[in-house]
């Protein structure tokens, strides 16, 4: 056996090392470029606390291990969210500033005379990020047990029954107007400033029905305080396998809120597809799906082809309720 040349070892060791030390400053340099590098920031147009806001916090975490960057989530609630739409749609288009947007985007389009913004052309669609359908509720002393049922008395009552209200022009809001409009009944609806109080005067019986989200009256139906009449998912929920979807007795009946991340229009090819990589990446993550589903939505993670298609049916969708209901924001 041939000895080795201790100048060679000598020499192929010292490759070794010099190769070492280039990656290593190849590596800190990435790393401190990441460092310099100001945050992405999430504008969320609803106060902390809420789903949309619970949405974007959820996400930004693995957003920013899938991008190499720090993400920030800002609260910049008002106008129903256009304020925090109309500062990212007139941000620049380079990835720094992003919006978690939720149903009222395509309501908003139809329910406000005139925005400072084009709800399509000033915005990227990344991917839609979870949807959460809600549930029809009464107070105990309503007669009716599911929406056919309420179909029926409304009808024989013309007027008489309401809907509390907890956000003019919310999806709530919109999902009972499109009950109405699809049953052809009338119920009076009750405007708050709120979910909760709604939600409290429902249960006093002070207001006879009420669409809220599932989380906000779970416990209340559990214990008897709340009757479910109906889901307004197309199928019945794992959560309430013995309520009835409203499809079940107005064929075609859907209304759930979604929630989505976009960016600014005008976004280049390249910078929106890194984006929309890194946000589906996240939501599809088995961390974010499981506090998704914690809250009772659904994950989702489409493509933003598919995000962008189903807002314009969203905008067209929701005109007609609008104008059914001659809505008006606040």
């Amino acid at each position: 056996m041939t000895p080795t040349n201790p100048l060679h070892r000598s020499s192929a060791t010292r490759r070794a090392l010099l190769l070492s030390a280039a990656w290593a400053c190849a590596a800190t340099s990435g790393w401190a470029q990441a460092q310099t590098q100001p945050p992405i920031k999430i504008l969320v147009g609803a106060p902390a606390g809420g789903t949309t806001d619970t949405m974007a916090r959820t996400l930004a975490t693995v957003l920013g291990t899938q991008l190499g960057r720090t993400v920030v989530v800002e609260n910049k609630p008002g106008a129903g969210g256009n304020l925090a739409a109309d500062a990212v749609a007139k941000a620049a288009p380079d990835g720094n500033t992003l919006l978690m947007s939720f149903t009222s985007h395509a309501i908003n389009a139809s329910l406000y005379p005139s925005l400072p913004f084009d709800p399509v052309k000033d915005f990227t669609p990344l991917t839609m990020v979870s949807t959460s359908p809600s549930i029809l509720v009464a107070h105990p002393k309503v007669s009716a047990n599911n929406a056919a049922e309420l179909v029926k008395l409304a009808k024989a009552k013309p007027g008489q029954l309401n809907f509390a209200i907890g956000a003019l022009g919310s999806s709530l809001h919109m999902a009972g107007d499109a009950f109405k409009m699809q049953a052809g009944v009338f119920i009076v609806n009750i405007p708050y400033r709120g979910t909760a109080p709604a939600v409290q005067d429902v249960l006093a019986g002070q207001v006879d029905l009420m669409f809220a989200a599932v989380g906000n009256v779970q416990s209340h139906i559990k214990a008897g305080k709340l009757k479910a009449l109906g889901v307004t998912s197309a199928k019945r929920l794992a959560a309430f396998p013995d309520v009835p979807a409203i499809a079940e007795s107005l064929p075609g009946y859907e209304s759930s809120a979604w929630f989505g991340l976009f960016g600014p229009g005008r976004m280049s090819p390249d910078v929106a597809k890194k984006m929309a990589d890194a946000a589906r990446a996240a939501v599809q993550s088995p961390e974010v799906k499981r506090r998704i589903e914690n809250e009772g939505a659904t994950p989702v993670g489409n493509s933003p082809e598919e995000f962008a298609r189903f807002v314009d049916s969203e905008i067209v969708r929701w005109r007609k309720v609008v104008q059914y209901a001659g809505a008006k924001p606040e």
